[in-house]
């Protein structure tokens, strides 16, 4: 389950050790501790990461499969998740250290800033391949922080980026060592810590005021 640490003004949000999916449990752990970093005064920053070989594998599919009249509150839930990451009062940073896949790949592009790891892992939207459409919110997020020819090739072809791949794409802003991915992504958030607060909010909901409307089904 997910786990928040603080380190001077950095808060890290440890997603989990396992494929990180969406469950409805550990989509209310992420909640909670989002709700912590917000509390907190002073200068702050957020790195989301995780332990081992995944990121987020996205959706809990399993989860669904047993529970599909669960859907519709489900999918607020989560579209609801990434719009709060989108526009949280505080610079946030996604340290990728592996797979990185479907709605965990758009969580990461929910943050201000990624960086992945350079030689193993992959950043990917498989929806195509497995015959689940964007939802009009997803396809808006995914829209805004990818140039047009990156989005449309990741969300039409299903594509797998490596590191170095998804840093000349845009999708990441830095591809770095196994070991520097943490600290790479840290040492950034530190550095922009100054800045949370309501007005770096308030340029988040503007910038991105229809890709939130449309996650939040408004």
């Amino acid at each position: 389950m997910p786990t928040l640490d603080r380190h001077d003004d950095v808060f890290v949000l440890n997603l989990g050790d396992t494929e990180n999916r969406f469950h409805p449990d550990w989509l209310d752990a992420v909640g909670r501790a989002l709700d912590q970093v917000e509390q907190a005064d002073g200068p702050k920053a957020l790195v989301t990461t995780a332990t081992g070989k995944f990121f987020s594998n996205g959706l809990d599919l399993d989860w669904l499969g047993a529970n599909g009249d669960r859907l519709p509150g489900y999918a607020a839930t989560v579209q609801n998740l990434l719009a709060r990451f989108l526009a949280l009062a505080v610079p946030t940073v996604a340290a990728l250290p592996g797979h990185t896949f479907a709605a965990g790949a758009m969580l990461a592009l929910a943050h201000d800033f990624r960086v992945m790891r350079a030689d193993r892992g992959f950043w990917c939207l498989p929806e195509v391949n497995i015959g689940i459409p964007f939802t009009p919110g997803m396809s808006a997020l995914i829209q805004s922080r990818l140039t047009p020819q990156v989005a449309h090739e990741a969300m039409t072809t299903g594509r797998r980026y490596g590191g170095a791949e998804a840093l000349r794409a845009g999708i990441v802003d830095h591809a770095v060592a196994e070991d520097a991915v943490d600290a790479t992504a840290t040492r950034i958030a530190a550095t922009l810590a100054p800045n949370a607060g309501q007005t770096l909010g308030t340029i988040k909901s503007r910038m991105y005021a229809p890709v939130l409307a449309a996650l939040r089904g408004k």
